[in-house]
């Protein structure tokens, strides 16, 4: 489904993936991306396969099973997750050196069904609190590499109530399926980033964990040197002007100067 955006930027999105339309035959690009740029990269996408006749197919995950899935298929040219995992898969050698772009960054967030009485997280007795009072709690799976989904676990283990929170737990596989869980079955406390909660429902966030337990999340695209002519086209479209502008729009903050 698509987002509704300022027509401005919208417009001058348009503008863009008509600028960079390659001459070349139509092809197929396959790109892995972390949920966090679902709903603004799909916007972009979208724009992009009409203006140049290519086609794109995208798949949205946790950012380490985004990296996972890149090594499995390299032959997608680009991908998009934390900035932490491109460069200890450079190091490794699992992934060649190429080219990192930081897109924006959000907070780790906690999200409850819109209509409901957010609980009072701003301190860390207040969040332990409102945790042991939900009776289910989502988040991602911290076994299929979910950033948030590893921070929570260290803060139900700070808080000392990793033994009660983990007994009434709801493992997602990334922060898309824990927005569906707050939303469609009713779950009382999602654990995602924030840009996806408000991608999900702006009403749906309560807020960010209090200042000790705070973790921001840089996202960057990642590109090989040596990538297809309509990848290129497709990044230029994600990098300009307008697409960057959809991705702040979308809640993902713009990279600090």
């Amino acid at each position: 489904m698509r987002t509704t955006v300022p027509a401005t930027v919208a417009a001058l999105l348009m503008i863009s993936t008509q600028a960079c339309a390659p001459s070349q035959e139509s092809e197929h690009l396959m790109i892995y991306a972390a949920a966090a740029v679902k709903t603004s990269l799909t916007e972009i996408i979208e724009d992009f396969e009409q203006s140049t006749g290519h086609t794109v197919d995208v798949v949205f995950d946790s950012a380490g099973a985004t990296l996972r899935h890149y090594i499995e298929d390299p032959s997608a040219g680009f991908f998009i997750t934390t900035p932490s995992r491109i460069d200890g898969a450079q190091q490794e050698g699992s992934i060649p050196n190429g080219t990192i772009i930081e897109l924006g960054s959000t907070v780790a967030g906690v999200a409850v069904p819109p209509g409901t009485t957010p609980p009072d997280i701003s301190t860390a007795d207040n969040l332990r609190a409102a945790l042991l009072a939900a009776d289910q709690i989502a988040f991602s799976d911290p076994s299929r590499g979910a950033t948030v989904g590893n921070h929570f676990m260290t803060v139900i283990e700070a808080l000392g109530i990793q033994d009660e929170v983990l007994a009434k737990a709801v493992l997602a596989p990334n922060g898309v399926e824990t927005m569906r869980l707050v939303l469609e079955e009713g779950v009382a406390i999602g654990i995602t980033q924030s840009v996806e909660v408000l991608q999900a429902h702006p009403e749906a966030l309560a807020g960010g964990f209090p200042g000790e337990f705070e973790l921001r999340t840089a996202y960057s695209l990642w590109q090989q040197d040596d990538i297809s002519p309509a990848a290129e086209a497709l990044i230029d479209a994600i990098l300009s002007p307008a697409g960057r502008a959809l991705i702040a729009a979308e809640g993902l903050e713009p990279p600090r100067e």
